[in-house]
């Protein structure tokens, strides 16, 4: 079983325009809802790939029960989603169905006493136990300490847990000292995380914060990696014209199953940066297209990376 951890879910939701346009009524064509939050992409892409996944992190509210039903139906998802008083946030993204851009609309999530933070901590020990390895994914919502990630890779890596971090900001920086197994932060996380905007620098800079592995995601430019066992980077066959939602999320999931599955770096890289550039190019934002992810698989160019000066 993988575990992945979501503090701040969300209920997602996609509305189509025909134009977006500033100042204006509009009307919506198309209305989609999900569960949402980094996490749940992430369970949701490791499941439809065939692993048995739990999901966990706090939900509440009205939004939150509309959550929990949706993930009753997401096929070999396990909820143990710990109950909080506050309701869950929603997002919101807007599709300019004329351009294709996206504009995205997301609440802070409801805020968590101490005491539902510490219910939390021991449902996750107990869920570790029965793990094979675990994600913890997304923003902190208001009340949980910025240290939360950092508590929690500890907590992981006593139990003998291998740990996936992607988070950003202060959250990233007190993470990444816990020494996770892999961090996998986009370009500007990275660069804000080590202050350099030079990729194959800066991943090997964050391994030396305390990462074991760090992957970097590059937008059109693919991943690169710093790992103990080399350094590579993993280009896309052409650019790829999509939404761009739930991409980074795909890449963990790519990842984390490539972890567990105990695929060499290469493997786990180009299984990662397939599933996100078909993420890029479904018709719904946040899911990847089956077709495209099998088409793409074999047409990754994963390459060595001499060390950066």
């Amino acid at each position: 079983m993988i575990l992945t951890v979501t503090l701040n879910t969300a209920l997602d939701l996609t509305y189509r325009v025909p134009a977006l346009r500033p100042h204006a009524s509009h009307r919506v064509t198309d209305v989609r809802e999900r569960p949402g939050g980094k996490g749940l992409n992430v369970a949701r892409v490791l499941a439809a790939l065939g692993h048995e996944v739990t999901v966990t992190g706090f939900t509440g509210g009205a939004t939150g029960r509309v959550v929990q039903d949706l993930l009753t139906g997401t096929a070999g998802v396990l909820d143990a989603l710990v109950p909080v008083a506050g309701a869950t946030r929603r997002t919101v993204a807007v599709v300019d169905a004329r351009t294709g851009d996206t504009t995205q609309l997301n609440e802070p999530g409801p805020v968590i006493a101490p005491a539902e933070w510490s219910a939390f901590q021991e449902a996750y020990e107990g869920l570790l136990a029965g793990a094979d390895a675990v994600a913890l994914c997304g923003s902190l919502p208001p009340g949980v300490p910025v240290g939360a990630y950092a508590v929690l890779v500890r907590t992981a890596r006593a139990a003998g847990v291998p740990v996936l971090l992607d988070t950003s900001g202060e959250p990233l920086r007190r993470g990444v000292a816990a020494r996770p197994d892999i961090v996998k932060p986009n370009a500007v996380e990275l660069a804000e995380l080590t202050g350099s905007h030079e990729p194959l620098g800066a991943v090997q800079d964050a391994r030396r914060r305390g990462a074991r592995s760090v992957v970097a995601s590059l937008g059109p430019g693919g991943l690169i990696a710093a790992t103990p066992e080399g350094r590579w980077r993993a280009a896309p066959p052409a650019r790829m014209h999509g939404n761009p939602t739930g991409a980074g999320d795909s890449a963990s999931a790519g990842l984390l199953s490539g972890l567990v599955e105990r695929l060499p770096w290469p493997d786990r890289l180009a299984r990662a940066l397939a599933l996100s550039a078909a993420t890029v190019l479904a018709p719904t934002a946040g899911e990847f297209d089956r077709a495209s992810y099998e088409e793409l698989l074999g047409r990754i160019t994963v390459t060595p990376e001499a060390t950066a000066a």
